[in-house]
């Protein structure tokens, strides 16, 4: 019958599976850095949450969609500290039901630490993390779930903070700020020790010149 039928399809080992939660991700799937896609429904101070879309045959998709509960996935960026700015900017950047890419590099109990990818065009795409940085809405942080001594959390490592530094040359978002040593200065000049100091010596000076 038909229900048998469905019934095995959906033991077949090969059969994709609908994430629902962090939880249900195999640690072989976080461990082998494996990218997902999924459709976006909120960005949250948390994180992006995310419906997974199994790559699949799409008759095969519907079916297991009827059986399957629905839940959404808490995506972070990750090596990313957002800034206040940060998130309104990917709210404004971003559109309801986009379609993005995930490659998991950490689980921190019900969040996944991600690289996020969209499309931009045909053929092009924008790394969320690294675009953040480039607009200075964020800062680089440690890269949660991979190895430190791994090639590949140097290799992000690096990207991340290439991004960040390009921010900061370009003084854009909060590195339009003044430099620490421009905000010394300043906070010297207007301690009122040191005006009362400035005030005595002009006052000095003309006492003895006359």
């Amino acid at each position: 019958c038909f229900q048998c039928v469905c019934s095995l399809l959906l033991r077949l080992p090969l059969t994709p599976i609908l994430f629902t939660s962090a939880l249900d991700i195999p640690v072989e799937f976080v461990e082998k850095n494996v990218k997902l896609r999924g459709t976006l429904h909120h960005i949250t101070e948390k994180g992006l949450e995310v419906e997974h879309i199994p790559i699949s045959i799409p008759f095969i998709t519907s079916i297991q969609r009827k059986w399957q509960s629905k839940g959404l996935l808490l995506v972070r960026l990750a090596g990313v500290e957002l800034a206040p700015g940060g998130t309104a900017w990917l709210r404004q950047e971003l559109k309801p039901r986009q379609m993005v890419w995930f490659q998991l590099l950490g689980r921190e109990d019900s969040a996944l630490e991600c690289l996020v990818l969209v499309n931009k065009g045909r053929f092009l795409s924008m790394c969320l993390n690294e675009e953040i940085l480039r607009q200075g809405l964020g800062r680089t942080a440690r890269i949660e779930g991979l190895h430190h001594d791994s090639r590949l959390y140097w290799k992000l490592q690096k990207r991340l903070l290439q991004a960040e530094l390009r921010a900061l040359k370009k003084n854009k978002g909060i590195w339009k700020e003044e430099s620490y040593s421009e905000r010394i200065r300043d906070s010297i000049a207007n301690n009122k020790f040191v005006r009362t100091l400035k005030e005595f010596a002009s006052w000095l000076r003309s006492s003895v010149s006359r």
